[in-house]
């Protein structure tokens, strides 16, 4: 048996224009969409903002090695289910040119 890298991840669900997420674990090969997971592990619903956590089973997959995406981090920090600081998910922009050094250029 040849053990991959577990990867606890949000999995989108839900119409169009009415997302709703469930945080999953996965193989970290698998693609987010692909269907393919091992345990469901909590939910979350974007428009009534009310997040679900199965604690002790989250807790559990770390312990045994289980990586956590940034946004589900982001979460659990806030939930306070770990004890860490935020992680930045937004990209890293290029520092914005002020409009007058455009029009020279």
């Amino acid at each position: 048996m040849v053990l991959r890298m577990l990867k606890i991840r949000l999995q989108r669900t839900g119409r169009k224009n009415n997302a709703a997420f469930r945080v999953v674990l996965t193989d970290s090969k698998n693609s987010a969409q692909s269907g393919k997971f091992k345990e469901v592990l909590g939910s979350y619903d974007l428009k009534k903002g009310e997040v679900i956590f199965k604690k002790d089973r989250i807790q559990y997959w770390m312990s045994n090695g289980a990586q956590v995406s940034d946004t589900v981090h982001n979460f659990l920090v806030k939930e306070k289910i770990i004890d860490s600081k935020k992680k930045n998910v937004l990209p890293k922009k290029a520092p914005t040119k002020p409009k007058k050094e455009l029009k020279k250029a």
